[in-house]
């Protein structure tokens, strides 16, 4: 356990194996063979990150707290210490490398990353694809060896190919803003790589595949049969037509219980807004069991403590039930059938129930409110339409009232 208090030359030389704090998170750590270090602890996009400053003697306590100073300065200037100290070190060894300036840029940006998904995405992506220029100096690289990252990638995957361009413009462009490149950015697009590389394969994804909504009753009613949280869970998303991830995510903080509302904060969201999702009867009482033997801050909490369960858990229900054709996201297109064919309900309403962004800026800078209470009953009929019996056995539901 560390021990709090200011720090004097003279603990610092006595003190025994531990953790010893000098306050504003610079720490003394002394091992069990008595070697000193200095560490200093911050927190940076919302994790903890310790920056070593050296070691006893050959770093005072002076030096050690001149050190902090400097640091805590450009955490208040908004810069990450640790990576500033990387692109100097790059630099002082030669010529800062296209890898070590991505890592120390990575460090700086990922604060405005959506989740903590894109942030490993940038990373793995570029790791991966930029290995022909990682070691390369900044100031060096040039178009024939960003094609090399490229060529590839570029037919088999246009997605990936698109991005991997980008991020490495958006480095070298970095780069060239903290005068470590004076050439041209060898990944520009247009008027550049767009004349030298072929025209990109269309993509061929698809739709997910998706039940016929005149299916999703029975398939409910075979799904409420099953045991186990992996089943809620995928109940639960059918009835709410949310996306895996936000319902996987769900935290019980972000759900009233005595509202009937499921918030699902702008962090967690597609787009990037806040986004209330009625919840129904059967929704609710899906919530009240798993309350009464809740585990963990997740709704669905998966078999590692902390984590909630995973994509693949959904998609092993599809398969118990015969249905390993199906995609978890493709039930959202048969609610939006539904809506749109068995309902009278207009067409924003169903778009906002699935959290699309509907209109343009204009139109939804006036359109304040998320219509809650329209939703809540576009989804009591959703909820009534799986559950009815009419509709199990393929009779056609009656058109719901505009209202």
């Amino acid at each position: 356990m560390a021990r709090s208090s200011g720090l004097s030359n003279r603990k610092v030389e006595t003190a025994k194996p531990g953790k010893y704090e000098d306050g504003r998170g610079l720490r003394l750590v002394v091992s069990g063979t008595g070697a000193r270090k200095w560490v200093l602890r911050y927190m940076r996009a919302g994790r903890r990150v310790e920056m070593g400053l050296g070691s006893f003697p050959t770093v005072t306590l002076a030096d050690a707290r001149a050190q902090a100073t400097d640091a805590r300065r450009l955490l208040d200037a908004g810069r990450d210490p640790l990576a500033a100290r990387r692109s100097e070190r790059a630099a002082a060894a030669g010529g800062a490398t296209f890898g070590a300036f991505a890592l120390t840029l990575l460090d700086t940006i990922e604060a405005g990353f959506r989740n903590e998904k894109h942030r490993a995405q940038w990373r793995a992506t570029l790791t991966t694809y930029a290995a022909p220029i990682w070691s390369k100096r900044l100031a060096d690289i040039d178009t024939d060896e960003v094609l090399a990252c490229l060529k590839p990638i570029w037919q088999t995957k246009p997605e990936t190919a698109s991005r991997v361009r980008g991020r490495i413009e958006r480095v070298l462009d970095a780069a060239a803003a903290r005068g470590l490149r004076s050439r041209e950015n060898p990944a520009r697009w247009r008027g550049h790589l767009a004349n030298l590389l072929p025209k990109r394969a269309k993509l061929s994804r698809g739709h997910h595949a998706a039940m016929p909504f005149d299916q999703v009753p029975a398939f409910l009613a075979k799904l409420r049969a099953m045991e186990g949280i992996s089943a809620r869970a995928l109940e639960f998303a059918v009835l709410t037509a949310a996306r895996s991830g936000e319902v996987l995510g769900a935290r019980w903080s972000e759900i009233d219980l005595d509202a009937k509302v499921w918030t699902v904060p702008a962090s967690r969201m597609k787009a990037g807004r806040e986004h209330r999702v009625p919840l129904t009867g059967r929704c609710v009482a899906i919530l009240t069991a798993l309350a009464e033997t809740k585990v963990s801050e997740f709704v669905f909490p998966g078999a590692k403590p902390g984590k909630p369960l995973s994509v693949m858990a959904l998609t092993m229900v599809l398969r118990r039930a015969k249905r390993g054709d199906l995609t978890v996201h493709g039930f959202r297109s048969a609610f939006r059938d539904w809506a749109g064919e068995r309902t009278s309900f207009p067409r924003e309403i169903a778009e906002a129930a699935l959290a699309h962004v509907v209109g343009d800026a204009t139109e939804r800078a006036y359109r304040r409110g998320d219509a809650l209470e329209k939703r809540r009953r576009l989804m009591e009929a959703w909820a009534g339409y799986c559950t009815a019996p009419a509709a199990t056995s393929g009779v056609v539901v009656p058109l719901v009232k505009r209202s």
